[in-house]
């Protein structure tokens, strides 16, 4: 298969795409944005009370 006949096909392919409007992208990288966000809040949270856990029971002096 030569390199213009794979771009060819790539082409074609790709007209036949349904691509989101710009509104639904717009809102879905909200949607990930805050998904990202509470994910790093909840895992930030357990880290802090696994730590603090560590802290109190086990390197206790």
């Amino acid at each position: 298969m030569k390199i213009i006949d794979y771009i060819k096909d790539t082409k074609s392919e790709l007209k036949h795409v349904s691509w989101p409007t710009r509104k639904q992208t717009i809102w879905f990288t909200i949607v990930v944005i805050i998904v990202s966000l509470a994910t790093a809040f909840f895992l930030g949270l357990f880290d802090f009370i696994f730590s603090l856990g560590l802290d109190t029971f086990i390197f206790s002096k």
